[in-house]
């Protein structure tokens, strides 16, 4: 921890100042407090004035304590009460050092070896905790009491605010998701999953909240693909990605993709937000969507490290200080800046001050918090769902796929393919790569197999100003089936697959996916069992290429796409209907990709 000294102002990311030390009474006498305290206690940490009295130096029991940057400065100001009271633990002073740090980075700070240089840890939820725990073993760390908590909710500027209906109505998670994350006038934004647990939080009751099953699990992962857009990397750049609030009611620089109008983040990261814009009046502050179907906590827990190792003084002066930080004058510093007590009832002047209104059930609606596996759940769908992927792709054009699908007012399979691939291309970022073949018997002289566009990222430029993502739209748009053209799969799979395999993107989701309508019809082609066999040779567990074969309508044979798949360590599906290719391509790849995570 280096220093172990008061981090100045900036270290606290999106808390902004330091802590105020009376109760606020009014929104605009919090703004007061918060503001003019900032001021006092930055001047006195950069001159060093935070210090004992000499006679009580001497005897002080030293405590490195390490905080959520969020409340940090609110436990600095206790410790700095106690220092400046001489209040004691068994006849001695303590001497609370206390240091702002991202609660992910202390948690990947816990190994087997690990001898962590602070002995409390106040992360901004337990689930860090159980990550330590983990990582270091559970005697490592134990959890003594809580000192706060703030729920999870959405933040929305006032234009938006408005279109939803705040304050009179309300919404489910996955209600709320699906209104703001494919509005490009809203642009949902959050910080990413992985760092933080307010994001990681919202994410599992999205989830939750969508429901059970593969279509509702695609959903989740559609919405994740788009919020990963406009993910920040901590909690404390969340609230900078807003857009500026006018009184047009409208998004200022909303040119830029990472502009957002929603974000999710802390009822009390709201209030710092308010009260750090209340100069622009009251009317432009964030408006809060409390979720009807629950609120996950934040809660600060209390945390003991390496407690075996230490002495008797230091063991009962950090029970001592955590008995401090729930008196009635801590609550104040406390609520002063945005946090609830932890357990008791809210007042509405808080929820109030960080734009929560009433129908909102800001005082009723708390969700159970997610068990440890349905957040490794979330986190790993996450993590599959916005990696970048390098996909080619490999579309049937023989002549049965002009054949009209039932119900679709006319549309032919390849019609019906084309809209649902142009679908899924639309979930893809500039990241991800994408190529297109198609293919039919003798499309391209003696092979059955045509490049149409080359597998590359779909943000890089092509000729005539266009990217790869025009190219690949066009392409789409452009495919027909080929009249008396019949299936040849065996020969294209087979070349497909050399090539991705060949041209392996290390750090990216590599598949081919490939979509027939019908069995092999080329007697020319090597059999099926060798196809199967040259497949697993090609095969490496370290670089996995898996197949994604779907079977479109009745005449395909599903057992033999999902035998060839199964080569590949891929999946083979069958879909009646051609619309349903985004939504398989899309479940099969977070499949895919979560196995080879856990794997």
């Amino acid at each position: 921890m280096g220093r172990h000294s008061l981090p100045d102002d900036a270290a606290y990311g999106s808390t902004g100042s330091a802590p105020a030390s009376a109760r606020r009474r009014t929104v605009a006498l919090a703004t007061a407090l918060v503001l003019a305290v900032a001021g006092g206690t930055a001047v006195a940490v950069q001159r060093g004035l935070l210090s004992f009295g000499h006679s009580c130096a001497a005897t002080a029991v030293r405590l490195d304590l390490v905080a959520s940057p969020d409340v940090a400065p609110a436990v600095a100001a206790v410790a700095e009460r106690a220092r400046e009271q001489k209040i004691t633990s068994d006849g001695s002073c303590m001497d609370v050092r206390v240091t702002a740090r991202d609660s992910y980075k202390v948690a990947a700070s816990f190994t087997s070896r690990s001898r962590p240089d602070f002995a409390v840890w106040i992360p901004d939820a337990s689930m860090w905790v159980d990550r330590a725990k983990d990582a270091a073993g559970s005697a490592t760390v134990v959890t003594a009491g809580h000192v706060a908590d703030s729920p999870v909710a959405l933040g929305v500027v006032p234009a938006s605010a408005k279109a939803l209906g705040w304050p009179q109505k309300t919404y489910t998670w996955a209600e709320l998701a699906t209104a703001t994350a494919g509005d490009d006038k809203v642009r949902l934004g959050a910080a990413d999953p992985a760092h933080s647990a307010t994001g990681l939080l919202a994410l599992s009751c999205i989830g939750k909240s969508a429901g059970r099953g593969a279509e509702a699990g695609t959903r989740t992962a559609a919405l994740a693909k788009v919020l990963s857009q406009r993910v920040s990397d901590g909690d404390g750049q969340v609230p900078g990605t807003l857009g500026a609030l006018d009184t047009a009611n409208s998004l200022k620089g909303n040119s830029s993709s990472h502009t957002s109008g929603a974000v999710v983040l802390s009822e009390q990261a709201a209030f710092a937000y308010n009260a750090g814009h209340h100069a622009q009046g009251a009317d432009q502050g964030l408006r809060l969507f409390y979720p009807k179907d629950g609120a996950p906590q934040l809660d600060y827990p209390y945390t003991m490290v390496r407690e075996s190792g230490m002495s008797t003084n230091e063991s009962r002066a950090a029970m001592r200080f955590l008995t401090l930080l729930g008196d009635s004058e801590s609550a104040r510093v406390l609520a002063a800046r945005g946090f609830r007590a932890p357990g008791q009832p809210v007042a509405d002047a808080l929820p109030s001050a960080a734009g929560g209104s009433s129908p909102q059930p800001y005082a009723s609606a708390s969700a159970d918090p997610p068990s440890a596996q349905e957040l490794q759940d979330a986190l790993g769908m996450w993590t599959i769902t916005v990696q970048s992927a390098r996909l080619t792709t490999v579309v049937d054009a023989s002549g049965s796929m002009a054949a009209t699908v039932p119900g679709s007012g006319g549309r032919s399979r390849m019609d019906v393919t084309k809209a649902s691939l142009l679908q899924a291309l639309a979930q893809f970022t500039a990241e991800d790569e994408i190529g297109l073949w198609d293919f039919a018997t003798h499309l391209d002289g003696s092979r059955d197999y045509r490049r149409l566009v080359p597998t590359a990222r779909l943000g890089d430029p092509s000729p005539g100003g266009r990217t790869q993502r025009d190219k690949l739209s066009a392409a789409f748009a452009a495919l027909r089936p080929v009249p008396d053209g019949a299936t040849g799969l065996f020969d294209t799979t087979l070349a497909a697959y050399k090539e991705a395999t060949s041209t392996y993107a290390s750090g990216k989701f590599n598949a081919v996916v490939l979509l027939t309508d019908g069995a092999n019809e080329d007697p020319g082609s090597i059999s099926r069992a060798d196809l199967v066999a040259q497949l697993q040779k090609l095969t490496d567990p370290s670089k996995p290429v898996p197949l994604i074969a779907i079977a479109v309508g009745p005449q395909a044979d599903a057992d033999e796409v999902r035998e060839i798949a199964r080569a590949t360590g891929g999946v083979g599906y069958q879909v009646t209907d051609p619309a349903d290719i985004q939504a398989v391509i899309l479940q099969a790849i977070m499949a895919l990709g979560q196995a080879q995570h856990h794997g």
